[in-house]
């Protein structure tokens, strides 16, 4: 493994794109099954390997956030623990978050953007409305952390610091869940702390929250992300619909080709492509919940992935798992 990326020694072919019969591309990585007892089922690749799991921490942060005094509705845990694409829906929850501890989108340590959904940003840009902290994916996860802070009655302005009151319990927490300790922190996209984990400890936390008892942090998130999945994302998003099509299942994915499912049962998965592509990691992700036994013929829309040329399909991109 050099500079943190595991080798080809350590990695295996995950998807195969198909272009008019020719294999155009290939995706390689790591990808692990569990089942509820944390006992593998599926391997591909050094699936203890350290990753960043960029946005897929996310209901493992919001978690922490939850234990370290932000008290936040279904729907607030939901953005909290999500990558929502900017509707007016999700912006006026992180305002709610906001304003409810006595601060505004100015207290955002994220940075601005333009809203994923394509109907909001070309509204915006036509009205003439430039990017905006809170329109940014991340801003639910950001104004929930500032929520802890303030509940915490630690300083605002330094809620992104790695030993910060409220990031320090984060880090306790996503140990606990990843049953993992790894001391990488990194800095994410949204300028938050990033810690490193085994993808298999990943895999592992999505299973506690997908099998926590009533009442505790960890249910509340899974409960969150299980009845608003469009929070989790927004109109069409690949996490939404997996939740929408597969009830029960929690499905969180993030940047440079990592994600992670589980289900009501307690089988968890999580994949990362090692090139950063995410276009093949949902259909991934959910070859490798079937191979846990979970009928994910609902969800054949998300599996089938067409190469067009013209406009019109010309091939597939095909899991190899």
């Amino acid at each position: 493994m050099a500079n943190g990326v595991p080798g080809l020694e350590a990695v295996e072919e995950l998807a195969e794109v198909v272009r008019s019969g020719f294999v155009e591309s290939r995706h390689f990585g790591l990808a692990v099954a569990l089942d509820p007892d944390g006992k593998q089922v599926f391997g591909a690749g050094e699936v203890d390997a350290v990753v960043l799991p960029r946005s897929t921490a996310k209901p493992l942060q919001a978690v922490g956030c939850i234990v370290a005094g932000a008290d936040l509705s279904d729907e607030e845990a939901a953005i909290a623990a999500g990558s929502h694409t900017g509707e007016n829906r999700h912006v006026a929850l992180v305002d709610g978050i906001l304003g409810s501890v006595g601060l505004d989108r100015e207290a955002l340590g994220c940075p601005p953007d333009r809203p994923e959904d394509e109907a909001t940003r070309f509204r915006l840009i036509a009205e003439g409305v430039g990017p905006e902290k809170v329109r940014m994916n991340c801003s639910g996860k950001h104004a929930a952390m500032l929520k802890a802070t303030v509940a915490r009655g630690a300083d605002p302005a330094a809620y992104l610091t790695p030993d910060s009151p409220v990031q320090q319990i984060l880090t306790t927490e996503i140990e606990r869940l990843t049953e993992a300790t790894t001391g990488i922190v990194a800095i994410d996209g949204c300028g938050a702390p990033l810690l490193g984990m085994p993808l298999s400890g990943l895999a592992r936390a999505f299973s506690h929250l997908a099998t926590a008892a009533p009442g505790t942090a960890d249910r509340h998130v899974a409960e969150a992300m299980r009845r608003h999945p469009e929070l989790v994302g927004g109109k069409g998003h690949q996490n939404s619909e997996v939740m929408r099509l597969l009830p029960g299942v929690i499905a969180k994915g993030g940047a440079e080709g990592v994600i992670a499912m589980a289900t009501p049962d307690g089988h968890a998965v999580a994949v990362k492509v090692i090139d950063g592509n995410p276009r093949a990691t949902t259909a991934l992700a959910l070859a490798l919940l079937e191979k846990c036994g979970l009928d994910v013929s609902a969800a054949a829309e998300l599996r089938d992935i067409a190469i067009l040329g013209g406009g019109k399909p010309v091939g597939e991109i095909r899991s190899m798992l």
